[in-house]
């Protein structure tokens, strides 16, 4: 992939308005000069070309679905090909990708498919996108909005829509660039962070926010939650600039990523982020900052009420400190915190409770 084309999912639960921020994403950067490809929802494709996703007959289903994902390697393959001769820069927005499909069977047939077709989970998920932007349904905390009626392929009710959001991130839960954007009260600010979200992808400083956080504690079960492990060493940089290595492991698989966020300015921030080898990993481990110790963290990743939330339980430096942090919530909204979360402090902005300033040794 040359650097001039970025390849982008945007995927989401059912009625998440997808379908709006495609418009608005061609719009935005085209008129900055670049050339938008945008690949269609294949799925929706097949069934209103005579496909039932949910026949009884495996043997339908299965062809079904290993031409769905077929079609869907094919179609972004020859974007791919088409951006390659273009002169200006390019995105190619997929309007789902590959791993959204496997979120509508059992990971066993999603296997066999995979192989038949010639690839796996791995390829598809962390190799093939620069990054992944999961739009939450609008059947998770913005029930109002939420509708069937604009699209002849939606039969899902609420329960089911909020299950369909879960299973599609669990399903790209792995690729370094996976964001999920919060349902808002104000649905311009979803579309908003659509626009930064794949500024930041193409390079383009982006003004800095603090996101929302707070010291918690937890009093009760996490319902479907996504647990990970992380570890998050500092390495020696420039001043201005602060360079990360992070290993992210759930369920025995780990993911490297090598993130570099420098200020360009007071009020602006270029991060760049790229997933690295395990080898690649060790080496630049020998580059460690010596004044700072390696964040050992559990996180708990989940949906509440239409807003995503991300809660780290610190192991060292310091342990028995809990983090609930939320990302792309504007200052006006309101954040909806769950039963399950006790809220201890508000420390949004606060410096000392940045990861960079944990990590300082005393």
């Amino acid at each position: 992939m040359t650097n001039s084309i970025k390849k982008i999912v945007l995927t989401g639960g059912p009625c998440a308005g997808k379908t709006t921020a495609l418009v608005k994403v061609i719009e935005h950067f085209s008129s900055l000069g670049y050339k938008v490809f945008t690949i269609p929802e294949v799925p929706t494709m097949f069934s209103q070309s005579g496909m039932d996703y949910l026949t009884t007959n495996r043997k339908l289903f299965y062809e079904g679905e290993k031409a769905t994902l077929e079609v869907q390697l094919a179609l972004e393959d020859k974007f791919q090909r088409m951006a390659e001769q273009c002169e200006e820069p390019v995105i190619i927005i997929c309007d789902r990708g590959a791993m959204d499909i496997s979120a509508y069977m059992s990971p066993e047939t999603w296997d066999t498919i995979t192989k038949a077709v010639g690839t796996s989970t791995t390829a598809l998920r962390d190799q093939r996108y620069d990054a992944v932007l999961h739009l939450v349904s609008a059947a998770d905390g913005a029930e109002k909005f939420y509708t069937t009626t604009n699209n002849k392929q939606r039969t899902e009710g609420l329960e089911m829509a909020r299950l369909i959001d879960k299973k599609v991130i669990d399903a790209w839960t792995g690729h370094p660039h996976l964001r999920v954007i919060n349902n808002h009260e104000d649905f311009n600010n979803k579309l908003h962070r659509v626009l930064k979200e794949i500024s930041s992808v193409l390079g383009i400083p982006q003004p800095i926010v603090e996101e929302r956080k707070y010291i918690v504690e937890l009093t009760g079960e996490i319902p479907n939650c996504i647990e990970s492990e992380i570890t998050q060493t500092y390495l020696v940089a420039e001043p201005g600039c602060e360079v990360r290595l992070r290993r992210r492991g759930w369920q025995g698989k780990y993911v490297y990523v090598h993130t570099t966020k420098k200020n360009i300015s007071n009020s602006e921030q270029l991060e760049t982020e790229r997933q690295i080898s395990s080898n690649l990993y060790t080496s630049l481990l020998q580059q460690a900052d010596p004044y700072r110790k390696t964040i050992q963290k559990t996180r708990k990743s989940f949906i509440w009420k239409g807003q995503y939330f991300e809660l780290d339980n610190f192991l060292k430096p310091v342990s028995g400190l809990m983090i609930l942090e939320t990302k792309g919530i504007t200052e006006q909204e309101s954040v909806n915190f769950p039963p399950f979360i006790k809220v201890v402090k508000d420390i949004t902005g606060v410096s000392e409770y940045y990861n960079y300033n944990i990590a300082l040794k005393g």
